[in-house]
């Protein structure tokens, strides 16, 4: 998985990467070119990610011990699991299993609501989600991966900052991933583009939903602002790490019982599975791609899945991708 925060470039040189051969696994990625000075515009990109990324944090912070002790309710915790149950399944099923890897095939009306939802999880918007993401599966863990813990090395120094680079830091570097090679098919899409320019809107929406259900239900500003803490800020935090905890533990940690391509080392990581929503079955992610189902095994839970296949029951995505045994058994390792 990946997060790609706006605003995303439909235009620019295509990435370049040095091939496997040149690559022998081990040793940091070679130096990237020099960058040229950011221009006004990257310069608003990288400040609009770091408000994405610090300004939750930042109201955590201050507003935390001002409404610690009592100033939590029930009511907030629903509301916060109703929303991150929604914003969450709004990328995994929405932006990854549907519009990068085409695991299914959505009506109109459920596409652009899945398309929507993943927006409001404030974690960039469509076409540039998209993007970043086809883009990591293309050089997965080799030069060329937006987000690779490999980048600085294997050695331990390499991995803590690698660690590091994967988690959160990948998303300051000036290193854009052009949707018109990318996603030229979502730039095609009106309906997709559109929710892509709605997207600091539905970041509004995002937190304005909670306030305003915490002041309709308990009729205070401090029913709302706890709303707004909990079930806003809260929850788009824990989102955001549980999302980047796959694009960084899910290729450091874990078991890899599916072939993948050379230099691929993305893996299982059975603690994150409910709350990734089925996304940290990493490993058959990578082994097929295009799968609908990512936690295959035994016990392995995988609720995007069963979302899935609900939607499937109901007449709403068609042509779904589902993993067949053979399909299975020829992956393993």
């Amino acid at each position: 998985m990946s997060v790609s925060l706006p605003p995303s470039s439909a235009t620019g040189p295509a990435v370049k990467a040095p091939s496997s051969q040149e690559y022998d696994e081990t040793a940091p990625f070679p130096h990237d070119s020099p960058k040229p000075v950011r221009s006004r515009g990257e310069r608003l990109s990288v400040a609009v990610t770091g408000a994405i990324v610090v300004v939750p944090f930042l109201a955590l912070g201050v507003g935390g011990p001002l409404l610690w002790g009592s100033l939590i309710h029930s009511a907030d915790v629903l509301l916060a699991l109703g929303l991150y149950t929604v914003t969450g399944l709004g990328v995994t099923v929405g932006f990854h299993r549907g519009l990068t890897h085409g695991g299914y095939t959505a009506v109109r009306p459920v596409r652009i609501a899945l398309a929507v939802a993943g927006s409001m999880s404030f974690q960039g918007d469509a076409i540039g989600w998209v993007a970043t993401h086809r883009r990591h599966h293309a050089f997965t863990d080799r030069p060329g991966d937006p987000h690779s813990p490999y980048r600085y090395g294997t050695h331990l120094r390499g991995q803590l900052r690698g660690l590091a680079h994967s988690h959160i830091g990948w998303l300051f570097r000036n290193d854009p991933t052009p949707a018109a090679r990318y996603a030229p098919d979502l730039l095609a899409d009106r309906d997709i583009r559109t929710v892509t320019r709605a997207f600091p809107v539905l970041c509004v929406l995002t937190l304005a939903l909670p306030f305003a259900a915490g002041w309709a239900i308990g009729g205070t500003w401090e029913r709302a602002a706890t709303a707004l803490l909990w079930a806003g800020l809260v929850r788009i935090t824990l989102l955001h790490h549980v999302t980047w905890s796959v694009n960084s533990l899910c290729h450091l940690i874990g078991e890899r019982p599916f072939r993948t391509r050379r230099h691929d080392r993305a893996t299982n990581l059975w603690p994150l599975a409910l709350l990734s929503f089925g996304e940290s079955w990493h490993n058959l992610h990578h082994a097929d791609p295009t799968s609908a189902r990512h936690g295959v095994d035994r016990g392995q839970i995988d609720p995007s899945a069963a979302v899935i296949r609900l939607l499937e029951r109901l007449g709403w995505v068609r042509d779904v991708h589902w993993p067949t045994p053979d399909r299975i058994a020829a992956r393993r390792t």
